[in-house]
């Protein structure tokens, strides 16, 4: 009879020991904040959300520790079990780590390590589940990419400065980036042999079994181009770009049972909702059980500009039943035309409707969501990430949305309220057929569509998401873009369109 023997367990290290300095900070550059949050926030999130982890240790730069608790017990990530000072090089701060994972383990037992840099916060679930994977066969396992840039060698000759001496083959060359994975065992033997050279300096991991374990192979998983490192001051306002630029994929659709477990005895408040998007989502939420109050000014006289007419509309829902579970809003005006052409009563609706509105549905919903643990949705366009001419008020308002939604899902993180932004591609809507007229069939999205995902989001744990909404290209595989691939592909869509 064969024995079952279990997988080992999988342990990311963050490596957090850098100072800033090449990013003139006076503080750790793992801790300045992008797209909201500190640098090492998103990356723990991302091991935090990696099913083939188990757990997590961070090694941080002397004197931070509690800086990093303080991340770890607001996020509430549970994945990580250590926080301990990193040392003084590289070396010494793995050496830290392998000791620190060495506990507690029975003898014989090994484990398996991916080190990563604290600074890449954009890494990619397929990354580590390669790195995971292919510990399966191998002892040690780099990640990689091809090198865009011809790489050359220089020697310096007093004076006159620096002269190409080679220039290597591009084909073979690859740029090394993190996470690099290792059997426990393996890793640790090479710093035991290592510390034996009085000479020994490395500046990662790999190197370290290369060059003191020649007879162990190095698998490379390849990497991915915007896995960056932030380094240098540029980087920063790259991966801030990237951030702002990456959306959420779409939440995996629960079983039609499920729809109506979570639904059935929540309250549901649809702004908007008079048709379109908001219309099928009041009726997909009631069909599932939810009590819903589709509010808009053709069918309940409704003005989303008047604060006291949203004040009042919640109100009623809460009176009559006892709570607010989601509030949506979904209403919107769309005018086209040049700024200086534009006079002031369309300018001021433009602002009253599609920013001030949704200012004052989320400031007067906020003691109902607070109370239920709930979740505010909002809508931007994909105009948002750059507006286009005869589309100022519109693209500059839609662009709001998305920081309101971040700015929100920070603020209320701590009384449990979620805020999401959908991101619709051009979906067939009145407003839309409004302001274009009738356009080719197949070339949007139905509302529909929309408001499925719009409800799944709003059954989701996500917060502080744009979440895309696009018509399936056949030929994708799915569930395979990131988030940052999702980006360049709306933004060649914006070039063409907008939703």
């Amino acid at each position: 009879m064969s024995q079952h023997i279990a997988k080992p367990r999988t342990t990311a290290v963050i490596l957090a020991g850098g100072t800033g300095q090449r990013v003139g900070l006076s503080i750790p550059k793992q801790l300045l904040k992008i797209a909201g949050k500190a640098v090492i926030e998103h990356t723990l999130t991302t091991f935090e959300k990696a099913d083939s982890i188990d757990d997590v240790i961070v090694l941080m730069a002397p004197g931070y520790v509690p800086d990093i608790e303080k991340i770890v017990a607001k996020a509430g990530f549970t994945k990580v079990k250590k926080i301990i000072e990193g040392g003084s090089t590289r070396n010494e701060t793995t050496e830290r780590a392998i000791d620190a994972l060495g506990e507690g383990l029975a003898e014989g037992e090994d484990l398996n390590v991916l080190f990563h840099d604290a600074v890449r916060p954009l890494l990619s679930q397929r990354v580590i589940d390669d790195c995971v994977v292919a510990l399966e066969r191998f002892q040690a396992v780099d990640v990689a990419i091809p090198s865009a840039d011809t790489i050359i060698v220089t020697r310096t000759h007093g004076e006159d400065g620096e002269f190409i001496t080679e220039i290597p083959d591009r084909s073979r060359l690859r740029r090394g980036q993190t996470p690099q994975a290792f059997k426990l065992s393996t890793i640790k033997r090479a710093y035991e042999v290592a510390a034996g050279d009085p000479n020994f300096q490395a500046t990662d991991d790999c190197s370290v079994v290369l060059k003191y374990l020649p007879d162990v192979p190095i698998h490379v998983v390849a990497g991915d181009e915007y896995n960056m490192k932030v380094t240098q001051p540029v980087d920063v306002f790259i991966a801030d770009k990237l951030f702002q630029l990456a959306s959420t994929a779409t939440p995996e659709q629960v079983s039609e049972e499920a729809y109506r477990e979570l639904l059935t005895g929540k309250t549901v408040v649809v702004f908007g909702g008079s048709y379109g998007i908001g219309k099928d989502i009041a009726e997909l939420a009631e069909s599932y059980g939810a009590t819903v109050y589709a509010l808009g000014r053709s069918t309940t006289g409704t003005h989303v500009e008047n604060p006291e007419e949203v004040d009042d509309a919640l109100s009623k829902a809460y009176a009559e039943t006892g709570r607010i579970d989601y509030v949506v809003n979904t209403a919107g005006v769309l005018r086209i035309g040049k700024l200086a052409e534009t006079d002031n009563a369309t300018i001021e609706e433009a602002l009253k409707v599609n920013y001030l509105a949704p200012v004052q549905i989320a400031r007067s919903s906020y003691k109902y969501l607070s109370e239920t643990k709930g979740q505010l949705l909002l809508y931007t366009s994909s105009s948002y990430t750059r507006g286009r001419a005869e589309y100022s008020l519109y693209s500059s308002t839609k662009a709001a949305m998305v920081n309101l939604t971040q700015a929100l899902s920070d603020e209320w993180a701590g009384d449990g309220i979620r805020v999401n932004c959908i991101n619709p591609e051009r979906t067939a809507t009145p407003m839309r057929t409004k302001a274009f007229g009738q356009e080719p069939s197949g070339s949007l999205l139905s509302s529909e569509a929309v408001a499925r995902t719009s409800l799944d989001v709003l059954l989701s744990e996500l917060t502080g998401h744009v979440i895309d909404v696009r018509q399936q290209d056949p030929t994708a595989p799915a569930g395979k873009a990131s988030g940052f691939e999702q980006a360049l592909a709306s933004v060649l869509d914006r070039q063409d369109g907008m939703a």
